[in-house]
């Protein structure tokens, strides 16, 4: 894999940051129904929302290296939209040796169900260690649209549909 273009090497919206240990390679959402869709960490793209279709369950698959031997790796996404409460979920993610790349799929999770809940979030998933400190983050968004999940539009990379 080529090294990590500067610009993602940003916390404005890169998958490392700088002088960290972990170099987040990719952030794909994986769902039984819609198939998988990689969320851009970088480059053109990047600031450009995705739909989902509520309710649908989705898992997070990530794939990363190691610089360094890294203790208790924990991975957290802020979902927030305007008007609400952020959410937040963490996952302990284990220890891991210098080298990779790593690949975890994390549990699946339900998105928010009904009209009330479509429109943009923005999303911050984080990785930090067993001392809290922080050493990967991207941003990201996702529009929440009133769709069947199985009725998903194919084609366009910003809207996941079925295989």
């Amino acid at each position: 894999m080529p090294p990590v273009p500067d610009d993602r090497r940003t916390d404005l919206g890169g998958s490392e940051l700088p002088g960290s240990s972990v170099e987040l390679m990719e952030l794909t959402l994986v769902s039984d129904e819609l198939g998988t869709f990689t969320v851009p960490l970088g480059g053109p793209g990047r600031d450009i929302p995705y739909e989902l279709p509520g309710g649908a369950v989705v898992s997070i698959m990530l794939t990363f290296r190691l610089g360094t031997d890294t203790d208790g790796l924990i991975f957290e996404t802020i979902r927030a939209r305007e008007g609400e409460q952020p959410v937040t979920r963490r996952s302990a993610l284990g220890s891991f040796r210098t080298g990779g790349p790593y690949e975890i799929r994390l549990p699946p999770e339900r998105l928010p169900l009904g009209r009330a809940h479509c429109g943009t979030y923005d999303v911050t998933a984080r990785m930090s260690d067993a001392a809290g400190i922080e050493h990967a983050r991207v941003k990201h968004r996702f529009t929440l649209v009133h769709r069947l999940p199985t009725s998903a539009v194919q084609g366009d990379p910003h809207r996941i549909g079925l295989r």
